[in-house]
């Protein structure tokens, strides 16, 4: 029986930092982009390759109950109920699930702001060929953009869509509010929380959402290929199934079955058979998640960005804030004179990993990481600034 998070004694971050092996090699400030794995991740990878190796199916259903395991981490992490889950590739299939599953009619329009990461607009934009007006607004700040979302909404709008946490600014958007302005209009909304989820704690119900999709490779920790997609229970008859398979019906062990009876809950997304090297390290990395404690770890990450925040305006970096309930895990900045994908490049010489993204470097802590990462970091752009 899994033990549920209440039952484990929450991690130090000095024993939290002891289960990530990058910090022996690198100073790793990229967790927006993709986390490094936990050694319990990659230990328990390993013991599923080995057990194939040696022992090809036997134990499949040992692994099998992995995406069982995965669910309910996953369940407690939204606040959804379990038939409300499904287990999924990456957030781009669960962008998809929705934007090709839903009812379009001609003449329906989505919402999608401009600064969304392409997968959560791309997959909108491939519906103007069906008639589906696509809406993409922005706004000068981020602050801005849910006015500028309900300025676009009209009667005829059936999607909003939106990023928990912009992936290039870092703005943690309110998706109370966003709701708020989907629903008023008699639309849906559909959040991108692959930049929020693990880091702050979220509940899909009290706030409205009636979508979302995730992936595990960036806050949760996990490997490239495991993440999550949400419906609420009233919308499962709403979607046309897509990507349907064995694993998309009742007594799907039943390979005779000449009927298609879909299971009665999110699961039947979930299609063929699962990447499961993937899995097993998912399931072993929202372990370590969820005995990090959601309001511990949130209070830990915006602490270490604002040090982070301070001190690279101190070394002279530009940088810009947000009110902490705007705040993420993400820090862009801009160093003085320098090209941003050049010093990324240059940075990684001198072991330290961040990205560059519109325009800027962004680092993006997790709690695992100290204050001597980030000064670190502060030398290693003085040195790259003084070799010019």
């Amino acid at each position: 029986m899994e033990p549920t998070a209440a039952s484990q004694a929450p991690l130090s971050w000095q024993q939290f930092r002891q289960q990530m092996p990058v910090t022996q090699h690198w100073v790793y400030l990229d967790h927006a982009a993709v986390s490094p794995l936990p050694e319990s991740s990659a230990r328990a990878i390993a013991q599923w390759a080995q057990d194939v190796c040696h022992h090809g199916d036997v134990n499949w259903s040992r692994w099998d109950r992995t995406i069982e395991v995965i669910r309910q981490h996953f369940a407690r992490l939204l606040g959804a109920e379990r038939e409300e889950v499904a287990v999924v590739r990456n957030t781009t299939e669960g962008v998809n699930l929705v934007a090709e599953g839903f009812p379009w009619r001609q003449g329906d329009n989505v919402v999608v702001p401009v600064a969304e990461f392409p997968s959560n607009r791309f997959a909108w934009m491939n519906l103007e060929n069906r008639g589906v007006e696509v809406r993409l607004v922005e706004a000068e700040h981020p602050s801005r953009l849910l006015e500028q979302i309900a300025a676009a909404c009209d009667r005829r709008t059936r999607i909003v869509t939106l990023s928990w946490v912009e992936y290039a600014t870092g703005y943690r958007h309110d998706l109370a509010r966003a709701a708020e302005i989907a629903h008023a209009c008699g639309a849906l909304l559909f959040v991108d929380a692959i930049q929020g989820l693990g880091v702050f704690p979220l509940d899909v119900h009290a706030l409205g959402i009636d979508f979302l999709a995730a992936d595990g490779h960036k806050w949760l920790l996990g490997p490239e290929g495991a993440g999550v997609f949400f419906l609420r229970r009233e919308h499962l008859e709403l979607l046309r199934p897509l990507g349907l398979g064995w694993n998309s019906v009742e007594g799907r062990g039943d390979y005779s079955r000449r009927t298609m009876p879909l299971r009665p809950t999110a699961a039947r997304y979930e299609g063929g058979s699962f990447p499961m090297a993937g899995m097993v390290g998912l399931a072993e990395s929202l372990k370590l998640v969820a005995a990090l404690e959601p309001r511990r770890l949130e209070q830990r990450v915006l602490e270490l960005a604002q040090v982070l925040k301070d001190r690279l305006r101190q070394a002279g970096a530009q940088v810009e804030d947000y009110p902490r309930e705007h705040q993420s895990g993400i820090v862009p900045f801009a160093w003085p004179g320098a090209n941003p994908q050049q010093l990324w490049r240059r940075l990684r010489e001198k072991k330290v990993v961040l990205s560059a993204r519109g325009g800027r470097l962004r680092a993006s802590p997790h709690g695992y990481n100290t204050p001597e990462d980030f000064q670190r970091l502060i030398e290693a752009l003085r040195e790259l600034a003084s070799l010019g």
